[in-house]
């Protein structure tokens, strides 16, 4: 159901994939996504899955259907987005029963969206106010090369 209200993703819902991205990593999120107590209306979601190599392509395959044959969370959220180009994606053959198109939005309607929620509040924590801009925006993107490094 489209919003214009829902928060964006939190930091631990998101793993964009590249041809690099390891099977630890995407096993953390399926796991996340289908254990008790991701019922807090977390969305789970794999943002280019297309780009997974073949061996992490199955892992994600075999990981989520163990996983939902023994979870007992009836609802969960989990979305796999791949490019409908990417017809030689392992992902896109395995989860194809779960193939859903993607709703178009103007642009108009995403950058009202992302505007309204990557502004920083006024009398923000320090923290947030360490990337404000002229026009208020605090997203910034920082990469690593080694995870878990306090980003």
């Amino acid at each position: 159901q489209h919003t214009g209200t829902a928060p964006l993703p939190s930091y631990d819902e998101v793993l964009v994939c590249t041809p690099d991205t390891e099977e630890e990593e995407v096993e953390l999120l399926v796991r996340r996504a289908l254990s008790p107590g991701s019922q807090d209306q977390k969305i789970y979601c794999l943002l280019g899955a297309d780009k997974l190599v073949y061996r992490v392509s199955k892992q994600l395959e075999s990981h989520f259907f163990r996983l939902v044959q023994f979870s007992s969370i009836p609802n969960y959220r989990f979305l796999i987005f791949c490019n409908a180009k990417a017809h030689n994606s392992y992902v896109i053959t395995a989860f194809d029963a779960y193939k859903v198109v993607f709703p178009c939005y103007s642009k108009t309607e995403i950058q009202t969206y992302l505007k309204m929620h990557l502004t920083v509040p006024s009398r923000t924590a320090p923290v947030a106010q360490a990337f404000e801009e002229p026009h208020q925006q605090s997203v910034k993107f920082v990469f690593s090369e080694r995870a878990g490094m306090g980003k």
